[in-house]
């Protein structure tokens, strides 16, 4: 199978975690997996988020597009100017150091990325945005977080309604102002970074929807867990039918650009 046959790779963002609390692994969910191979249409390809194992050049000329995906860890609020409390939770600095950077390149390169919970979160921090810490303490909030207790679909119920921008992006993709979702965060965008659009709100006013002002490539992201039932789900399926959409656009271009001349050389 050649490079203009093979279905379009999505680099997913991998977790570090332990097994058996003492085995390190970088994982990826597989729902995860299932969402961009059988509703996007793409490869899924877990990446070590450690700058150690991979650089930030390495993945873009390797993958077609990015799911920035969820995690525990939160991004540390040193990236967006602010000192670390115990409400800051706990962090992955590996993931950090390539997650922001790559979120930047491919804005400026116009390759398409969908952001997810953290994910989320990672997109406004990567362009000067900040972050609350604890979204349930802010006055008039909801508790966002995700219930300790239940069954995987008890976990990932739809728990509230997001309501989009008349006539806004996320508003023509779903075909629908108001959405039911599946959200589950503990933090949420205090300012907006650069070019970030807000074009979703839960009903306490929580950011769950953004996308990026301008830019040339597939930048949503939201807050919620598209990943959960995404063949299934009227929300999430369109979500990822149109990022696949877009990063088989982008393999293609791609794909047809002319080659480097040293390349054509050789």
């Amino acid at each position: 199978m050649t490079r203009t046959q093979r279905r379009p790779v999505v680099g997913i963002i991998g977790n570090m975690n332990l097994i058996n609390q003492e085995y390190p692994v970088h994982a990826g969910g597989t729902m995860n997996s299932e969402a961009v191979a059988q509703v996007a249409g793409c490869l899924p390809l877990i990446i070590p988020s450690d700058p150690r194992f991979v650089s930030v050049p390495e993945l873009l000329d390797l993958c077609d597009g990015f799911l920035l995906t969820g995690g525990r860890p939160n991004v540390h609020p040193s990236e967006y100017g602010e000192a670390e409390t115990p409400a800051h939770g706990c962090f992955d600095r590996c993931r950090d150091a390539i997650t922001l950077p790559l979120i930047r390149a491919c804005v400026d390169r116009g390759q398409p990325f969908l952001g997810i919970c953290r994910g989320f979160q990672e997109v406004n921090v990567a362009l000067g945005g900040t972050l609350h810490p604890e979204i349930r303490d802010l006055p008039g909030r909801m508790n966002h977080r995700m219930p300790p207790d239940g069954t995987m679909e008890e976990k990932f119920a739809l728990r509230h309604p997001v309501r989009f921008t008349p006539d806004g992006v996320f508003h023509r993709l779903m075909g629908a102002e108001e959405v039911m979702t599946n959200t589950l965060h503990g933090q949420g965008i205090a300012r907006p970074g650069r070019g970030i659009v807000i074009d979703g709100l839960a009903p306490d006013g929580t950011p769950e929807a953004i996308y990026v002002q301008d830019a040339p490539g597939f930048t949503l992201s939201v807050q919620w867990h598209p990943e959960w039932n995404a063949a299934g789900d009227p929300v999430s399926r369109p979500l990822f039918t149109a990022f696949g959409a877009a990063v088989a656009d982008y393999a293609r271009a791609r794909a047809s650009a002319p080659a480097p001349a040293m390349a054509r050389r050789a």
